[in-house]
């Protein structure tokens, strides 16, 4: 990756950390101007508002962790930043271009894919009854 690549994925990169700070300081919260006793039939609506934003903002805070990784790893050590952490070679400039955060190659990242795909994260509602009866 040259300079000017360099430049400007730093570039996208301070755009995109500015934008999801300015995301962050949203919140959804019920309306005060509106009656303490919503309406029943709001409460669902609302519920479900409210799980989306958090999903949201967990979303974000991720992606924003990996931005600021992403300015830092550009930031100390300028002449590597574009080049997968594990293998070392240069991550394609398209992926770079979509994914301007990104530290593994395509390859590195399917690896890391496939084994975290392995690796069961949670339970069936099966894996509780075994055994019981």
């Amino acid at each position: 990756m040259n300079a000017a690549q360099r430049k400007a994925i730093g570039k996208q990169l301070a755009d995109l950390e500015k934008s999801l700070e300015g995301k962050m300081a949203l919140k959804l919260e019920p309306n005060a101007d509106e009656d303490e006793r919503a309406d029943e039939d709001e409460q669902p609506l609302n519920e479900m508002n409210q799980a989306i934003a958090s999903s949201r903002n967990r979303s974000d805070a991720v992606l924003l962790k990996k931005v600021r990784a992403a300015l830092q790893r550009l930031k100390d050590d300028p002449d590597d930043f574009g080049n997968c952490t594990d293998c070392g070679d240069e991550i394609v400039a398209g992926r770079m271009k979509a994914m301007p955060w990104a530290d593994l190659c395509v390859d590195c990242q399917s690896k890391k894919d496939k084994r975290a795909a392995a690796t069961p994260t949670r339970r069936n509602l099966t894996d509780f009854s075994e055994g019981e009866e």
